[in-house]
């Protein structure tokens, strides 16, 4: 993947060790929408639950503050992320301003160990994440590594995939997908399970990540043979069912929040394929 060919992006910034994002923002009782939707994407990599993740146990109204440090960044790395972001902020800007929307980019932090965001604290364990409460994508770089050394899935164009599932979140945010999703969660749908909300979101950002895949090739030409390959993989690498079966040695749907290998690859492919939006309907029909 050439991603030098990429536009750089003003919007990443480096996680100086004071904790960032001005702390959780939980109230009421229960948590916020940013706290609800959060924990159906953190740890969207590794089968983990997220409430334990946060330390919340279920119970708790806030999340405890996330111990930091100043963000180790390889100037090499950053720029990698730099030029996959400036290429969602081009491709999504065009598309928003075709319909005659406004697309507002999303802010990136780099961060090292752990960090505290609107949606709570977190630590490097949950993997990359999107919170909608300060509408901002978090990423601790030492994640690549445990891309290519867990999951199998090397290359950039499979880094790159990561930025572009999690700025997909930042795109349901802007439309409203977001708030719907909440709005069907008070009324009872279920958010987990194989048919549930948050795989369906989740499946929705997988096939976005495939739209910019689509635009921002037509745009720049910078894919290389294998580099759509490598994408696919880790899509595949990350299912529930493959997850659930390699910490488990058993697969439950009914625990599922991000769609399995063969539903990830299928959506993402129906954004590659296509490069339009609209056949990004996961909400309707089987996921």
């Amino acid at each position: 993947m050439d991603w030098q060919k990429g536009e750089s992006s003003n919007n990443v910034e480096v996680d100086s060790g004071n904790g960032g994002g001005g702390g959780p923002r939980f109230g009421g009782g229960r948590m916020g929408i940013g706290g609800i939707v959060v924990l159906a994407i953190l740890g969207w990599i590794f089968f983990k639950n997220p409430l334990a993740l946060l330390d919340q146990g279920g119970n708790q109204t806030s999340a405890p503050t996330q111990t930091s440090q100043p963000a180790q960044v390889d100037p090499q790395q950053k720029e990698f992320v730099s030029r996959i972001l400036g290429s969602t902020e081009k491709t999504w800007g065009d598309i928003f301003a075709a319909s005659g929307g406004t697309y507002v980019d999303p802010k990136l932090e780099l961060f090292s160990g752990g960090v505290n965001t609107a949606c709570g604290a977190a630590s490097t364990a949950v993997g990359p994440f999107y919170c909608p409460g300060d509408q901002k994508v978090y990423l601790d770089l030492a994640f690549f590594q445990e891309l290519q050394n867990r999951f199998h899935a090397s290359g950039d164009f499979a880094r790159a995939y990561v930025i572009a599932h999690e700025v997909g979140h930042h795109v349901q945010k802007l439309t409203g997908v977001f708030d719907q999703v909440e709005a069907a969660r008070r009324r009872g749908a279920p958010m987990d399970g194989a048919d549930g909300l948050s795989v369906r979101q989740e499946l929705q950002a997988d096939c976005y990540a495939g739209v910019w895949a689509n635009r921002t090739q037509a745009r720049l030409q910078w894919l290389q043979p294998g580099d759509v390959e490598s994408a696919l993989n880790a899509a595949s690498q990350i299912g529930d069912d493959t997850l659930q079966e390699q910490a488990q040695g058993r697969v439950v749907p009914d625990s599922f929040t991000h769609g399995t290998s063969a539903q990830r690859v299928k959506w993402f492919k129906a954004g590659l394929n296509s490069g339009d939006m609209a056949q990004c309907n996961t909400f309707a029909g089987e996921p």
